[in-house]
């Protein structure tokens, strides 16, 4: 395989490049003043350029033929011609007239960062989502952007998946959907699951490094991604997705849309269906969702009413494999084991995840005169849902249960089947006004959100059930949480050259918990906190094709739910974390060459980490340490040497710190002699490492277009080394991986349809072995070290192959 695959590089690497000519103009508005920032694109190549100062754009190295080429500007009304290239092709001077409908960008304006904000963030378009997308969770459609490391409980990016940026985890980067927030108010986190086939309804997406800009909704405190959600299709639609592959994986998806109807009103619908027996053992899923838009549009005026919503069952694949199972039992499920009467090991069948989320989206924007717009939205999101155990031997009175008496004798152990609830309501609205002058851009915006989570258990069925009533309900606790925030983002022309940049935002949040815990703990309490997050920089453009940038910014970030539930009440409360970002960067934009360079450093008070510590039940808690860091480079580069050749790549390198670690270590010897030992042993460590942050991050993609229809694309990423805990021990870790994908496509373009296009992804190309998470518990017992730990080894090689209808 690898043979083959280095002579399918060669042998594309020397063909020859025949009939390559160079496309160029210039891209104006109706007072002849440039549109710098003009997106052009051919259609049949996916290639284009984007206009510099001056309005100009180059396309060079283009084969000879004949192609649909169109220009777009923000509040322009699109231009689009054939072009017929046999030779160097200067269209002159194009100009864009102010588009008679309102253009959908203004939902995300507000969140999003321009060609001269001072922060580092990456934008994927709606043709590299497409290319990308077979059912996967959005994280895997990230994983080769810069700084990202992703994982899969179920080994193969369907079901629970995650993702860190810069070693950041999931619940400290925030995530919008049109400008509103979708990170759970309570546990930070953004659960894609929930969200399945999305990525067929995103238009696009941009990621934010760092801090970045101001955004609704939880702490961006270490990164923020912002997705736009389908933009108007001017012309009526219909379009199928289907994808098979490993594991029986399959999904169908069906887009339809009315195009622009009268001029103004249009609607769009899809429906997905996703089924998968998951790399590891009984890790299946089956996933439905839907997506709904309708919209009115004029030349001042976009409303736009949007709902999506997914349903997903799947079976738990949550706790990992035990290291010493790895090299014998790579896809060993341990979760719903249970003895039955005979003394079999069995599985249960309904060791299921259920839940639903339903969202409503409603936008308005208006222009209010030539330099002022207003745009904002109301929210409305619902979830319902449980997870299924079935577990042995419990202790009846933790259930709140009477023991059972039988024939005399009394049981006070059963086995039974157990559901853990979440029904939750999150609404609130987000706004903004904008002003667009010759020298000033700014943006006042904000919003309030209010969250209500009801958590509760219930018993469904016991061995021994006594005078238990069904469903019998054995804790139950709500969550009530309300944040604002309001914020002034201006960029400012300081210069010819010299821009700056000020963000200040001030947030509020109030939130509350009442009521008893799964393990009967009164976890009653409130909380709130008032932040205020200054950011600022300058933005110097060198030339058309060079900039370079600095800034610094502050953010503040809240415990979650289960820093809170789960902190020793005879301890001390977990505090707020905060975090000063300092950046600073360089960027070339060429023709055929472009790069970027990052620096960064992120410097830490009060970050909460996994220190060992437990709480008064045994519970893990996280602790507040006092100094810790992340400082790196990130390196990127898009190499285009010929037209039928393109090369990607970027780089992390990093160093991530605590600067004064102090662990613990449980000691099981201390309740066989209490008076002479310690529960919990101490260590301190000096200077570690922050876990699960690799020193090294490497992405490269190699995209070959033999011919107009076909691409070819070998994507590789490098991961380093990461430790599991924060104690920087070689004995805990995961070990650094080198993985290969290679992607193919051909489309083509009969007349009875507007677009056949066929994919196939070969996944881990080399069937490398790897982890990408892991957990780990360690103890003390009769003065030995031991472990408990589970790690998530993702699939080998597999194939996805994939087939788009567009009518």
């Amino acid at each position: 395989m690898k043979r083959a695959a280095m002579m399918l590089m060669v042998a594309l690497l020397v063909m020859p490049a025949f009939g390559q000519f160079t496309l160029s103009g210039v891209v104006l508005d109706e007072r002849n003043q440039p549109l710098p920032g003009a997106n052009v694109q051919i259609k049949e190549l996916n290639r284009g350029a984007v206009a510099m100062n001056d309005g100009s754009f180059v396309i060079p190295k283009i084969p000879e033929g004949t192609y649909s080429l169109t220009l777009s500007f923000v509040g322009y009304g699109d231009w689009s011609r054939e072009i017929m290239l046999h030779t160097d092709l200067d269209l002159g001077q194009i100009m864009l007239t102010v588009a008679t409908i309102m253009g959908e960008e203004v939902i995300v304006t507000a969140t999003r960062a321009g060609s001269t904000t001072p922060v580092a963030f990456s934008e994927m378009k709606q043709e590299e989502i497409t290319s990308r997308n077979y059912g996967q969770d959005v994280p895997y459609l990230l994983a080769n952007t810069p700084s990202v490391v992703t994982s899969s409980d179920a080994g193969h990016g369907i079901g629970y998946t995650s993702m860190r940026i810069r070693g950041t985890d999931a619940n400290r980067i925030n995530i919008t959907m049109n400008g509103i927030p979708l990170n759970d108010a309570e546990s930070h986190s953004v659960y894609w699951v929930d969200l399945p086939d999305i990525a067929t309804s995103v238009d696009n997406i941009q990621i934010q490094r760092g801090v970045g800009t101001s955004t609704n909704g939880s702490a961006a405190f270490g990164a923020s991604v912002n997705l736009q959600t389908q933009k108007l299709m001017k012309d009526p639609y219909a379009v199928y997705n289907g994808t098979f592959g490993s594991f029986r994986t399959m999904r169908n998806a069906l887009s339809l849309g009315t195009g622009l109807i009268r001029d103004h009103f249009a609607a769009d619908v899809r429906i997905s269906d996703l089924h998968s027996d998951g790399y590891m053992d009984r890790s299946w899923t089956n996933l439905q969702s839907y997506y709904v838009s309708a919209a009115f549009h004029d030349a001042k005026t976009l409303v736009k009413f949007i709902t999506f919503s997914g349903t997903e069952e799947l079976y738990q694949a949550w706790n990992g494999v035990p290291s010493n199972l790895l090299d014998s039992l790579r896809t060993y499920n341990g979760l719903g084991a249970y003895t039955d009467g005979d003394g079999n090991l069995v599985y249960y069948d309904n060791q299921i995840d259920h839940y639903r989320q339903v969202h409503y989206q409603l936008h308005l924007s208006r222009v209010l005169s030539d330099h002022l717009y207003a745009s904002g939205a109301i929210h409305f999101t619902g979830g319902g849902g449980y997870y299924e155990q079935y577990e042995e031997d419990e202790t009846l009175a933790d259930y709140l249960m009477d023991d059972v008496i039988i024939g005399g004798e009394t049981i006070a152990e059963s086995d039974l089947i157990r559901r853990k609830w979440l029904e939750n309501d999150f609404y609130g609205f987000v706004g903004g006004l904008h002003y667009r002058g010759s020298k000033i851009n700014s943006v006042l915006g904000g919003g309030w959100n209010r969250y209500v989570g009801d958590h509760f258990g219930t018993v469904i069925w016991t061995r021994f059930a006594g005078d238990s009533e069904i469903r019998h309900r054995w804790y139950e606790n709500t969550g009530i949480k309300s944040d604002w925030n309001l914020y002034a983002k201006t960029t400012m022309e300081a210069g010819q050259k010299l821009s700056v940049f000020t963000d200040l935002q001030v947030r509020g949040i109030g939130y509350g918990i009442a009521g008893s815990d799964d393990d009967l703990r009164d976890i009653t309490q409130e909380h709130s906190y008032f932040f205020f997050n200054p950011k600022v920089g300058v933005n110097l453009q060198l030339d058309r094709h060079q900039r370079a940038y600095a800034s610094v910014s502050r953010a503040n970030r809240e415990p979650n739910r289960s820093n809170f539930v789960d902190a020793d009440p005879s301890g001390p409360i977990p505090v707020k974390e905060s975090l000063l970002d300092y950046e600073a960067g360089y960027a070339f934009r060429g023709r055929d060459v472009n790069l970027e360079a990052n620096f960064y450093y992120m410097d830490y008070t009060n970050q909460l980490v996994l220190t060992g510590e437990i709480n008064d039940v045994g519970s893990a808690v996280m602790t507040n340490v006092k100094d810790s860091y992340r400082a790196g480079i990130e390196l990127s580069a898009g190499i285009r040497p010929a037209s039928w050749f393109r090369w990607d790549l970027s780089a992390t390198f990093s160093r991530n710190k605590i600067m004064d670690y102090r662990g613990y270590v449980d000691n099981w010897d201390y309740w066989s002699d209490p008076q002479n030992e310690p529960y919990q042993v101490e260590e301190n460590l000096g200077s570690t490492d922050l876990s699960f942050s690799p020193g090294i991050i490497l992405n490269n993609q190699l995209d070959f277009q033999p011919f107009p229809a076909m691409h070819l694309q070998l994507v590789s990423k490098v991961v380093g080394k990461q430790y599991i805990d924060n104690t920087s021990s070689e004995e805990r870790i995961l070990d650094p991986y080198f993985i290969n994908d290679l992607r193919i496509s051909y489309s083509i373009y009969p007349e009875s349809l507007e677009e056949i296009s066929f994919q196939v992804q070969c996944s881990n190309l080399f069937n490398a072995a790897y982890e990408t998470n892991a957990w780990v518990y360690r103890y003390y017992y009769a003065g030995e070290q031991g472990i408990y730990d589970g790690f998530y080894p993702q699939a080998g090689f597999h194939i996805m192959a994939g087939i788009r209808l567009k009518f």
